[in-house]
């Protein structure tokens, strides 16, 4: 992809462990297939869409798909970043970021999802801390939301150890069962309060425009 075309792919950020990236087609190609591989037990459902509720072959052309979407659906208005996330050379899950008006608001989401093989090992606490740094200091965010559900101790132990404060709950059809959905918010205090993870940006400036800032 040539960069004048669409910057966002020379946009890297690195932490001591990963890489985060607008994926290539390899690189697309490899998370698909760490998706179709596992992201959870299957009697567990993480997501309020259902999305890995299919076989391992569509759950990566779904994946692939949905990547390629966001890219294509871009504006600066509303945006959605896909990074593939990679460790010791390999792509091992996806750390998204997203909002709506960020010019006017400062205010964008985020959402994730990593490899069931690469699971507890302080990955996804990392790759979080990478893309609140890109929004707190790279774009300059006013704040940032999460969320997850009641039950994934797991990704709310991340938003606590980040600084998140919790910002309400909602009760979600999910597989046809009401679920417990915890919101979270966390503000530029916060965030500067909890930071640990060192993180460096590459390649931003080019693509300033293309998140509505000038």
């Amino acid at each position: 992809m040539e960069p004048a075309v669409w910057p966002l792919y020379d946009l890297r950020i690195t932490t001591p462990r990963l890489e985060l990236r607008l994926p290539d087609l390899d690189r697309l190609s490899e998370l698909a297939a760490v998706a179709a591989a596992g992201v959870h037990d299957a009697d567990r459902m993480p997501f309020v869409a259902a999305w890995t509720d299919v076989s391992p072959e569509e759950r990566a052309r779904a994946t692939f798909q949905h990547l390629l979407g966001t890219v294509a659906g871009w504006t600066p208005r509303k945006w959605s970043l896909g990074l593939a996330v990679s460790w010791e050379g390999k792509v091992v899950g996806r750390q998204d970021l997203g909002a709506t008006d960020f010019a006017v608001t400062g205010e964008a989401h985020t959402g994730s999802w990593l490899g069931q093989a690469y699971q507890g090992r302080g990955i996804g606490t990392e790759m979080r801390a990478a893309v609140l740094h890109l929004a707190f200091e790279g774009l300059g965010a006013r704040s940032m939301t999460s969320g997850a559900m009641a039950d994934n101790a797991r990704s709310l132990r991340v938003s606590e150890k980040l600084g998140y404060r919790p910002d309400g709950r909602e009760v979600l059809s999910v597989r046809g069962e009401a679920r417990d959905h915890r919101r979270l918010r966390l503000d530029r205090a916060g965030w500067e309060a909890h930071r640990t993870v060192p993180v460096e940006l590459h390649g931003l400036e080019p693509s300033l425009a293309l998140f509505g800032l000038q």
